[in-house]
């Protein structure tokens, strides 16, 4: 099973929440992998820590091999890196990626990550993709590549109006590129149950036939420390009330597919 988290806008939550997905799925058992496109790299300093500027390779390298004929060319496990959570392991991200996007993008190396993914699928029960906040060849590739596209939102009205071009933006991937790329569903991120603005913009959602996931995530203080001390929230603290929203909202998403 391969679920890319996007949001062509950006601070809605898309590291937070595949991290913390993926760190259950680790949690419970299955083997699982977080491929990190973003060039920011939040998803891989999150799940790695201080040990992300230690790292030989990364993604950046292996796109940068694929532009590269090469006779002993390096095997995909060498792009993986172990976390320090049992069974959970990364596709770090590096800066460089933002410079090579243009070169992949021209040469039309739109399949590769399929194809990589496609090659570790023996290797993991379950793959989160996390991707930059944009349309672009990253987000492209994840899309290609994924079974399901999990979006994030955050309550307000701006969100409410990059959602319905990122809904068209998902149905043209499936169009042309992955007819069975499935919206999974949409992630209601730091909610505010008290407020009115964000139980009205999610109701209209509703109302309108959107495929809004349950739980809502709630807003907390208590995921800052976890990006802090690069735990995510299961093994920060388990009993919090957001750690128990996320594992509800794993068993949601592993009902529907069974991962």
């Amino acid at each position: 099973m391969r679920r890319v988290v996007f949001n062509q806008k950006g601070g809605v939550g898309k590291s937070t929440i595949t991290c913390n997905l993926a760190a259950i799925s680790a949690h419970n058992g299955l083997r699982t992998l977080v491929v990190d496109l973003d060039p920011q790299g939040n998803s891989t300093r999150y799940l790695l820590g201080d040990a992300t500027d230690e790292l030989e390779n990364s993604l950046a390298d292996f796109f940068d091999q694929t532009l590269n004929f090469k006779l002993n060319p390096k095997p995909l496990d060498d792009f993986v890196a172990a976390s320090p959570f049992e069974r959970l392991h990364v596709m770090p991200s590096h800066p460089d990626l933002e410079e090579l996007q243009g070169k992949l993008e021209s040469r039309y190396k739109i399949f590769k990550l399929r194809e990589a993914l496609d090659a570790l699928a023996d290797d993991y029960d379950v793959i989160y993709i996390d991707t930059p906040p944009a349309l672009n060849f990253f987000t492209r590739s994840a899309m290609i590549a994924a079974d399901a596209c999990l979006i994030p939102f955050d309550c307000d009205d701006f969100s409410r109006r990059a959602l319905y071009a990122l809904l068209a933006n998902v149905d043209e991937i499936r169009a042309d590129h992955n007819p069975d790329l499935a919206i999974e569903g949409i992630v209601v991120n730091q909610f505010q149950p008290r407020a009115s603005l964000p139980r009205k913009v999610v109701q209209e959602l509703i109302d309108e036939g959107l495929p809004i996931v349950a739980p809502y995530l709630s807003a907390s203080v208590k995921i800052k420390e976890s990006h802090e001390q690069a735990k995510p929230m299961i093994h920060l603290d388990p009993k919090h009330k957001l750690s128990q929203e996320f594992i509800t909202l794993h068993d949601t998403l592993a009902r529907k597919y069974g991962t």
